[in-house]
């Protein structure tokens, strides 16, 4: 039987510690692990054996938090990182060569956006931004020399969702896998393995761990791509190694991509996450479920309030029925999730007077918090980008980033009613040429 997702929030992938009884997930806070014999270390080292060696390349700890994500997110394996662009660079490294290229929409996160296009560049691997939207536009750039199709689930911060069916049939026509980020909707409102995703990543210190208090990632391998396809080209994956004496599709079969990134991808570059992060991450989990119900509550709540003041020019949420992606948002999420966008009328000094003066509201480089928080991406997160990548990401000079936790709602508008007021008069000085008191 099947159980809920709630209970497998708080279950899957652990069981009480059979040397001590104790049912909460014990701290593996070691660096090694002792081997039975030489043997057995021979084989461990080999892969001919499963076992752990090393906190670097598994920790029991780190294990229980990487079976309980891959069981939420409908896969057959997970490896969890030191962050979400650890993530990321460890399936880059698995997937793109010198000479590939990755096609990948361009409404994304800026560090993203950024390490494709100037450190995998340097690695000669060319970055295709395209409109993810637009499935045409996606067939159009992906070619006999692309790695992989790379979308988010939600954008990051233009919330659009695109078609995932579409753009895994387009993909895998070219015998490609689709690469999904799933860092603002999170298992608990889409499983984008479901709907074609071959491979899955998060940044788990957003929502999955929810309390601001642990950077992590994590990479869940969908099990369905056939690596070993002959119009697949990875040589990672498929055919003997090039660091370890067996073919990865044989001896790990549809979790062969969870190995070879922990293998080739971590391994080697010391991305592993630490035994207390993920301890703390699983703290977070056990809550998922209840934590994203009243995310996306108030989200709604605080939406309607934006939507209706005057001081404000511009809302995006998911959830409402103008949002340009919101039959894709319905079709695909089980939620509409706890992100909210929007542009202040008084431009930027009223923006910038709306961080400043905030209280319960935190202005700070980060979303997924039970805590409130509230950023201005043009000059932040996606500062890297040039002006006309930051237009195609779909960051606008007055956007503000509205990442909404789960204070009483009455109180997450209030503070933004003072945030707005504070705004209205710091551009009301701004057109007179005053300064703002």
């Amino acid at each position: 039987m099947t159980r809920g997702f709630s209970t497998r929030s708080l279950h899957a992938g652990s069981e009480p510690d059979p040397a001590t009884g104790a049912r909460a997930t014990p701290i593996h806070q070691t660096t090694s692990f002792v081997f039975d014999d030489a043997d057995t270390a021979a084989d461990l080292y080999a892969l001919r054996a499963d076992g752990h060696v090393y906190s670097r390349l598994s920790n029991p700890t780190v294990s229980t938090l990487e079976a309980r994500l891959a069981d939420l997110e409908g896969g057959t394996g997970a490896v969890a990182t030191g962050s979400g662009m650890a993530a990321f660079d460890a399936i880059a490294t698995v997937l793109a060569s010198a000479g590939d290229n990755v096609v990948a929409g361009e409404e994304m996160y800026g560090g993203t956006s950024t390490y494709l296009t100037s450190i995998a560049n340097r690695r000669g691997v060319e970055a295709r931004l395209v409109d993810a939207l637009d499935p045409a536009a996606v067939e159009a750039a992906v070619d006999d020399d692309t790695a992989f199709v790379h979308v988010e689930t939600v954008a990051n911060p233009s919330l659009v969702t695109p078609d995932f069916e579409r753009l895994a049939a387009i993909a895998h026509d070219h015998a490609v896998p689709l690469v999904v980020d799933n860092t603002f909707a999170t298992p608990a409102l889409c499983r984008p393995i479901e709907h074609g995703a071959d491979v899955v990543w998060e940044s788990t210190t957003k929502w999955i761990t929810g309390n601001g208090t642990t950077v992590g990632g994590v990479v869940v391998d969908g099990g369905t791509f056939p690596w070993d396809h002959p119009d697949a080209d990875y040589d990672e994956l498929s055919g003997e190694s090039p660091a370890f004496p067996i073919d990865f599709v044989e001896r790990f079969g549809d979790a062969a991509f969870a190995n070879v990134v922990r293998q080739r991808g971590v391994r080697p570059t010391g991305g592993q996450q630490s035994p207390f992060d993920a301890w703390q991450t699983i703290q977070g989990l056990n809550t998922l479920p209840l934590r994203m119900e009243r995310h996306c509550a108030n989200a709604r709540a605080v939406a309607e309030f934006l939507r209706d003041d005057d001081r404000v020019g511009w809302v995006t949420y998911p959830g409402f029925e103008d949002h340009p992606t919101r039959d894709e948002a319905a079709r695909y999420l089980d939620g509409d999730g706890g992100m909210v966008t929007f542009g202040v009328a008084g431009g930027f000094a009223a923006a910038k007077a709306l961080c400043e003066s905030v209280e319960l509201t935190s202005f700070l480089a980060n979303i997924g918090d039970a805590k409130t928080l509230v950023i201005h991406p043009a000059s932040t997160t996606h500062a890297q980008l040039s002006a006309e990548e930051r237009r195609a990401a779909g960051v606008r000079p007055d956007m503000l980033r509205l990442s909404v936790g789960i204070e009483d709602p009455a109180d997450i508008v209030a503070d933004l009613d003072g945030g707005l007021a504070a705004g209205e008069r710091a551009a009301t000085d701004a057109a007179s040429g005053g300064d703002h008191k």
